[in-house]
């Protein structure tokens, strides 16, 4: 079952630009390369961590065929098809091609502000135009409109094909109500680095991390350490990187973890207008943390 392939740490992967903003793909792979070679469990491609609002059609395929050919069945891609335009959404399922691909995320319609009916009509019909294992994805702060967990439940218990969730309303309240009521065949996975050890304590089966492109060894091994049960290390790990992780968003994401990645000599740090690297001040308080992590690759 595929949801059960979908546990620990996937990565929401970055996508590296050159100078001049076209795709650095020498870089990408050695990204894909880097965050393999540590302990990641499976990849999310063309997620919001990717920009992916500023690729175009073209450039999302080349990045697509270009990860699943570099990680070659290695670990599992979850792969980001969403939107707020239903039809196009079904349209590209049944149309595009999904080799090597072992899911999709699809994030909750943005800006529309539909109804929890309309959220549930979305869904259903993503639901019916693909065989593939889909993960939902629920972030309000993006989206301007919360998937309840009465919502996520109905879509869970309704549809076979939906296999998780990727939460990230900030609410443990309500990601709780999801993990207690949920079906067998259903999980929830934490969308923010922060509250994965919390999430993980409760029922989650892992997280869709963006620390992760940078510090996949030592975030795989606090997702695993706590899945195992093993809290008091893995919560070690967690308070390693708690300054991090208020870091890496206070000037929106990705720039802090590009910053990180340029900071490591893994990427330029460029990236998409509207989306700008981060404040000098930002950087600095960045290079000072990561010093003193001093956590070796």
């Amino acid at each position: 079952m595929i949801q059960t392939k979908l546990r620990g740490m996937g990565v929401a992967l970055i996508t590296p630009f050159k100078e001049d903003e076209n795709i650095d793909f020498s870089a990408l792979g050695r990204m894909v390369d880097f965050i393999l070679q540590n302990n990641a469990d499976f990849l999310c491609v063309l997620g919001t961590t990717a920009e992916t609002p500023t690729l175009t059609e073209e450039e999302k395929q080349q990045v697509k065929k270009f990860v699943i050919e570099r990680v070659n069945g290695e670990v599992p891609i979850l792969l980001g098809v969403g939107g707020n335009n239903t039809k196009a959404i079904v349209d590209a399922l049944k149309q595009d091609d999904y080799t090597g691909v072992d899911a999709i995320l699809s994030v909750a319609p943005y800006y529309n502000k539909p109804s929890q009916e309309g959220i549930y009509q979305h869904f259903k019909a993503i639901s019916e135009a693909t065989n593939l294992p889909i993960v939902l994805y629920n972030v309000p702060g993006r989206t301007g409109v919360n998937m309840t967990a009465d919502t996520t439940l109905r879509i869970a218990r309704d549809f076979k094909n939906v296999v998780a969730i990727k939460e990230a309303s900030g609410d443990i309240t309500q990601m709780d109500d999801i993990i207690k009521n949920k079906p067998d065949n259903f999980d929830v996975i934490s969308g923010d680095d922060g509250i994965t050890f919390p999430l993980i304590t409760l029922g989650a089966v892992g997280v869709i991390s963006v620390i992760g492109n940078a510090f996949p060894r030592e975030f795989s091994r606090m997702t695993r350490l706590a899945l195992k049960g093993d809290y008091e290390h893995a919560l070690a790990i967690h308070h390693k990187f708690t300054e991090l992780f208020k870091l890496l968003f206070v000037d929106g994401n990705p720039a802090g973890v590009k910053s990180i990645l340029s900071v490591m000599g893994m990427i330029k740090n460029k990236l998409r207008l509207p989306l700008i690297p981060t404040r000098i001040t930002t950087y600095e308080a960045i290079r000072k943390v990561l010093n003193e992590l001093n956590i070796k690759y």
